[in-house]
């Protein structure tokens, strides 16, 4: 398998001698095509500072961030705006769709930016919707559908213009546990049907259980991980809260 993510050591620091604060210690990971793998822990944990990074939102202040062959620390302020708008994909928990746009034209953006012609971009828009089961709704705007439309067609704008990888960032913290739930299986579907690369930050172990694997981080480290390999979700889920109950030390689980 092709790895698509390769992070080195990578650290994190704010600030200074005593003041110095250790968001991320040395963290070192990989991730390969294909995969859904989860990033969980409590809030403080670095998560958050993680994925940030991996955004090129923010920068390491040491070890080294490589997607594909691409270190991202090489790159210039407009050469990492390129990188984004080619290899990443993003699912934000506040959806981040246009009211004044149509479903359809939101979804176009990214496809418009990359400058794809228009009977491409069509094409492409319907296959998707089609797949995440939204193709009805295209000429509505964000204001006249259900948040787990909203938030299906994030996901459809994220996948659109073929990223290496998805960046989800806590996707299902504003909506009801049904549309979670349905979240959560499209996710599953784009992964397991498009191939799509997806790395996701979730409290939720609910959520987490339709992962492939778990990254569990406690105080700016790896502590742990998980796979799920052949077992259902409901094992896989018996399985994160066990190891979330024993990463606390037996004080309740982190959800």
């Amino acid at each position: 398998m092709q790895t698509i993510l390769d992070i080195r050591e990578a650290s994190k620091q704010y600030g200074a001698d005593s003041n110095a604060v250790h968001a991320l210690r040395n963290v070192s990971f990989s991730i390969e095509q294909g995969e859904f793998t989860g990033i969980m822990g409590s809030s403080g944990c670095g998560k958050t500072t993680l994925l940030n990074i991996i955004a090129t939102i923010d920068t390491a202040t040491g070890g080294c961030i490589l997607m594909g062959n691409q270190d991202m620390a090489e790159l210039s302020e407009s050469g990492l705006a390129d990188f984004r708008r080619d290899n990443l994909g993003f699912v934000f928990q506040d959806y981040n769709l246009l009211d004044t746009l149509t479903l359809r034209e939101n979804i176009a953006l990214a496809l418009t930016i990359q400058k794809r012609k228009k009977e491409n971009i069509d094409k492409i828009i319907q296959k998707i919707a089609s797949h995440l089961g939204i193709d009805g709704i295209l000429n509505k705007f964000p204001y006249e559908v259900s948040g787990g439309q909203r938030q299906r067609c994030a996901c459809a704008r994220a996948v659109a213009a073929e990223p290496q990888l998805i960046l989800a960032d806590e996707p299902t913290g504003a909506l009801d546990s049904a549309s979670a739930q349905s979240l959560m299986e499209t996710f599953g579907q784009l992964n397991r049907e498009l191939g799509v690369t997806i790395l996701m930050v979730t409290h939720d172990a609910f959520s987490a259980c339709y992962c492939s694997r778990i990254l569990f981080m406690r105080d700016g480290e790896i502590a742990s991980e998980l796979s799920k390999g052949v077992i259902d979700n409901q094992a896989f889920l018996r399985k994160i809260l066990n190891e979330q109950t024993r990463i606390n030390g037996g004080g309740g689980y982190v959800c």
